[in-house]
């Protein structure tokens, strides 16, 4: 009975969203953040390349007030090498204009 309860208090220290643990999308955080970004490091890409799209495109418009510019994304996925984008994907680029 007490591993039960401890099973079920267990601090949750990740939450994953669209296929990708949150903690994860730290490693992509300086690549679409800034005036000019740096390239995305290869950790990051593995995060985007595993990533369902089609999901995570659902939450662009949330993305300015997270202080991440949405055509940077775009920028992104493109230099991860992905290039199949989801419907719900296309026009990211316009959310800023």
């Amino acid at each position: 009975m007490v591993l039960t309860a401890a099973i079920m208090v267990k601090e949750v220290t990740s939450l994953t969203i669209c296929k990708i643990d949150i903690n994860d999308m730290q490693k992509c955080r300086q690549a679409v953040t800034g005036i000019n970004p740096p390239p995305p490091i290869d950790e990051c890409c593995v995060v985007v390349r595993s990533a369902n799209l089609e999901c995570f495109c659902r939450f662009k418009f949330y993305l300015p007030i997270l202080g991440i510019d949405p055509s940077k994304v775009a920028a992104l996925v493109a230099k991860c090498g992905v290039t199949t984008i989801p419907p719900s994907c296309r026009g990211i680029r316009k959310i800023i204009y």
